[in-house]
């Protein structure tokens, strides 16, 4: 492989991110069965996590030979007051795909260190991530960067109306 390079998004970078988006969820969708795998809703998917990140959080890209082949979206938010205060502001990775030929190399840990230093400096104590059921391998990598269980989130289908 070669070398590749982790940097901030610019808007340059959005029909490469719309396509990583797209992948995901084509992706997620073999984990789920319920995941939107039109290009309109990668587009929608890609639109709400910016604004979901807005002036605040960060948007990475993995890139190699100018080409990205990744990315990693931080937001950051406040927590309800249910948490103690020093816990309140909290950093979320709220989406982040590496393309299949490139995962195992590195890039998920560089961007991710570039998204907990950002945390860091914003205020936040930890840095949150959410995993599919189903997911093993990405689980397993987020175990091995030092994520651990937190919550579990829970679903029920309700059928038709």
């Amino acid at each position: 492989m070669a070398a590749f390079l982790v940097r901030v998004a610019r808007e340059a970078d959005h029909d490469a991110l719309l396509a990583t988006t797209f992948a995901l969820n084509r992706f997620e969708h073999d984990i789920t069965g319920d995941r939107a795998i039109d290009v309109a809703s990668a587009e929608a998917v890609l639109g709400h996590f910016i604004r979901r990140v807005g002036s605040t959080g960060l948007m990475l890209v993995a890139e190699a030979e100018g080409r990205v082949f990744g990315h990693l979206f931080l937001a950051l938010d406040e927590a309800p007051p249910y948490l103690a205060p020093e816990y309140r502001r909290e950093a979320w990775i709220c989406d982040a795909f590496i393309e299949e030929a490139w995962r195992g190399q590195g890039a998920f840990r560089a961007m991710l260190a570039q998204a907990e230093a950002h945390a860091r400096t914003a205020g936040c104590r930890r840095l949150h991530i959410g995993v599919l059921a189903g997911n093993d391998e990405a689980e397993r990598i987020y175990r091995k960067a030092g994520f651990r269980s937190y919550a579990i989130e829970m679903v029920r289908e309700l059928g038709p109306a």
